[in-house]
C-alpha cells in the first residue's frame, strides 16, 4: 500500500477525496492543454521541473486534472509503468525525454504554484508529498508460495464523536482447500445495518472485480479459478457508520455489542473476512436471536489504528506498538480482532507467563475491575497448565456498557450488571463468567468449531472449565457453583442442538452449556482424571488453529481411553456417538 501521497482536487470541484489503494501504478508525463474532455482523478506525486510539465502517479488513464487555480488542465504526454525491475530504466528514459521537452518549451509560462488542501483529521493515509518519487510499501503480491494462513492488513481511523470509521484493508488469501475456487465469500456484518457499510472500492490481484453484496454476504467472482496453494489478494476501501447499540430483552434477543453506547464504541466483527471453505462449501450461517452464527478461520492480523480523540482509551486484541502516526497491533493465528474504545476506561494490568493481562472498567468499579484481573490471571495460569500454553501475548477483559459476555481473540467482554452485583466474594456471576470467557481462548480461539451448528463443542467445555477453576481456587464453593450456575436445568434436553433449535435463550443455554457440563463431569468420572485431561490436551494440540467437529472430539477421546462411555452419549446426545 502506498502511504506517502496527497490527493489534490480534480474536476474543478475543489473537494477532498479519501485516498485509495493505487493499482497498476504508472509514472505519467503531463503537459498543459487548453481543452480536454477526459475526466479521471489522479494522485499528485511531485513537481519534477518548473514550467508546465511534471510527473504524476495515476490510477489508469486517460485523465483530467485541474490545478489549484482551476485555470489549467493537463494532458497525458507520455507514460510508463512502475513495475518490478523495469521501474528505474523506464524512469530514466522518460526523464531524459522530459529534459529534452523542457528545453524546447522555454518560452512557456511557469506552472502555477500548487499548495496542498488541508487534510481532515478523520481521513487516514494522507501524508504530505515528498520531494522525490515515493517509495511504495506494497502488501505482498499474490505468489505461488503457500501461506500458512491468510494475512489481513488494516488501516482504520475512528472518528469517535461522529461514530464513523474509514478503513483500507488488504487480504492475502491462500486457497488451503483441495480444489480450485471459482469465487470467494466474505462475511460483512456491518452491512446488516442500513447505511452501516459503504464499499468504495474493491480489487482482486490489482484488477477490478465483479461482486455481489447481499446482507452479510459478499460474493466475489474470480476471473480465473484459484488453484490449491495459490494466493489471491483482495484490497478494499470502505466506510462504517456505527449503529447505536440498543439493548433488547436478553431473554428474547442477544444484547447488541457492535456499535456505540453512551460510554464506549465497540468494533466487533467490523471488517469483511473470508469465511471458511469446508468440503467445498463456504460456511456463512444466518444470524440468530442468541448464540453465535459466525465461523472463523485462523488468520494473521496487522491492524493499524488511529482515533480522532487522544483522550480515548483503546482496548484491543493485541499489544499496542507505535507505527509513525498509527498505533499498530499484530495478532497471529487469531479468529476475530476486536477494538473497544472509551474516554472513561480505567486500566489495571498484570503479567503471567509473559502474557500481558489487562482489565478495562468504568469509574467507580475499581473493586470488581481488579477482581476480573485477578480471576483472569489465575485462569490463564491454570488453563495453560491443564490444556496447553495460552496462544497470544496479551488478553484484554473489558467491561461492557451492555449486559452480555462475549469472547473474541485475546479479548472478552463482561456485562455491566455483573460488576454492579459483585459482592466481594467468589459467589457471583462476575467470577465464574470471567473464568468461562477466559476458557474460550482455548475452546473457540485455539480450537474453533461451528458455533451455529455445534455450539456445544466450545460452550460445554468452557462451562465445565468454570467448575475446574473453582475446584482449584475455591474448592469449598463447588456445590454452590453447581446449584447456582445451573439455575435452569432440564434433563430432557439434548446437548447437540444447533443454535436455531434452542427454543429460546434459556433452553439453548441449558442444552449447550449446562447439559454439556454435566456430560463432561460424568465422562471425567468414568474415564478418570489422567485420561480426561490427556484427552483435552491432545484435542487442543491436534486441532490448534483448525475448526474441529464433534467427530474429531470423539475420535480423539477414544484414542485416550478404552472405557465404554456409549451410555453417556445416549443420555446426552440426540445422535449417540
Amino acid at each position: 500500500m502506498i502511504r506517502n501521497r496527497t490527493t489534490i482536487p480534480f474536476g474543478g470541484t475543489g473537494t477532498q477525496r479519501t485516498p485509495r489503494f493505487l493499482f497498476n501504478s504508472r509514472v505519467v508525463i503531463l503537459v498543459r492543454a487548453t481543452r480536454l474532455d477526459i475526466k479521471k482523478p489522479f494522485i499528485f506525486t511531485e513537481i519534477l521541473a518548473k514550467k508546465d510539465i511534471f510527473l504524476a502517479q495515476i490510477k489508469g488513464s486517460p485523465l483530467r486534472v485541474d490545478d489549484k487555480s482551476k485555470k489549467h488542465n493537463y494532458q497525458v504526454f507520455n507514460s510508463f509503468p512502475l513495475r518490478g525491475k523495469t521501474r528505474m530504466g523506464a524512469f530514466l528514459s522518460s526523464f531524459l525525454f522530459l529534459l529534452l521537452l523542457l528545453t524546447s518549451c522555454a518560452t512557456s509560462p511557469s506552472l502555477p504554484e500548487i499548495t496542498e488542501t488541508p487534510i481532515p483529521s478523520a481521513t487516514p493515509f494522507l501524508l504530505t508529498a515528498t520531494p522525490s518519487l515515493p517509495t511504495e510499501t506494497p502488501i505482498p503480491a499474490p505468489t505461488a508460495i503457500p501461506l500458512e494462513r491468510a494475512q489481513y492488513t488494516i488501516y482504520a481511523t475512528l472518528d469517535y464523536a461522529a461514530k464513523t470509521v474509514e478503513v483500507e484493508q488488504s487480504i492475502l488469501y491462500p486457497n488451503k482447500s483441495a480444489t480450485s475456487l471459482n469465487d470467494l465469500v466474505l462475511a460483512v456484518e456491518p452491512n446488516l445495518w442500513a447505511g452501516g457499510f459503504v464499499l468504495h472500492e474493491i480489487t482482486l490481484n490489482n484488477e477490478t472485480v465483479n461482486y455481489l453484496l447481499e446482507g452479510q454476504k459478499l460474493t466475489i467472482s474470480l476471473p480465473a479459478p484459484l488453484a490449491p496453494n495459490q494466493n489471491a489478494q483482495l484490497e478494499m476501501h470502505y466506510s462504517l457508520a456505527l449503529p447505536f447499540a440498543a439493548q433488547a430483552d436478553p431473554n428474547e434477543s442477544r444484547p447488541r455489542i457492535y456499535g456505540y453506547t453512551d460510554r464506549q464504541v465497540n468494533l466487533t466483527n467490523w471488517y469483511p473476512f473470508v469465511v471458511p471453505n469446508i468440503a467445498g462449501e463456504w460456511v456463512l450461517h444466518d444470524p440468530w436471536y442468541y448464540g453465535e452464527h459466525l465461523v472463523y478461520d485462523a488468520v494473521d492480523y496487522e491492524v493499524n489504528f488511529k482515533i480522532s480523540d487522544s483522550s480515548v482509551v483503546v482496548a484491543a486484541s493485541a499489544n499496542a506498538e507505535s507505527n509513525a502516526d498509527w498505533t499498530r497491533y499484530r495478532l497471529n493465528g487469531g479468529r476475530a480482532f476486536i477494538l473497544s474504545a472509551s474516554p472513561e476506561f480505567i486500566v489495571e494490568t498484570s503479567t503471567i507467563n509473559g502474557v500481558n493481562v489487562s482489565s478495562y472498567y468504568f469509574p467507580f468499579y475499581e473493586k470488581p475491575g481488579k477482581t476480573v484481573l485477578d480471576v483472569t490471571v489465575k485462569a490463564v495460569q491454570l488453563y495453560s497448565e491443564l490444556y496447553g500454553a495460552y496462544p497470544h501475548a496479551s488478553l484484554a477483559a473489558v467491561m461492557g456498557d451492555f449486559n452480555d459476555g462475549m469472547e473474541y481473540s485475546a479479548f472478552y467482554f463482561l456485562p455491566r450488571d455483573f460488576y454492579n452485583l459483585y459482592d466481594g466474594t467468589a459467589q457471583n456471576y462476575l467470577t465464574f463468567v470471567a473464568a468461562h470467557e477466559t476458557a474460550h481462548q482455548w475452546w473457540f480461539e485455539t480450537v474453533a468449531n461451528d458455533q451455529a451448528l455445534e455450539p456445544w463443542l466450545d460452550e460445554s467445555l468452557c462451562t465445565y472449565t468454570e467448575r475446574i477453576y473453582y475446584e482449584r481456587n475455591h474448592p469449598d464453593l463447588l456445590n454452590w457453583w453447581w446449584q447456582y450456575r445451573m439455575y435452569y436445568y432440564d434433563t430432557n434436553a439434548w446437548m447437540d442442538i444447533a443454535v436455531y433449535e434452542g427454543g429460546g435463550f434459556q433452553p439453548y443455554t441449558n442444552a449447550t452449556y449446562f447439559r454439556g457440563a454435566h456430560f463432561l463431569d460424568e465422562l471425567r468420572e468414568r474415564i478418570g482424571d489422567e485420561a480426561f485431561f490427556a484427552f483435552l490436551q491432545d484435542y487442543r494440540s491436534q486441532n490448534a488453529g483448525q475448526i474441529a467437529t464433534g467427530d474429531d472430539f470423539f475420535r480423539i477421546l477414544r484414542e485416550h481411553t478404552g472405557v465404554d462411555f456409549s451410555d453417556l452419549t445416549v443420555k446426552y446426545f440426540r445422535m449417540p456417538r
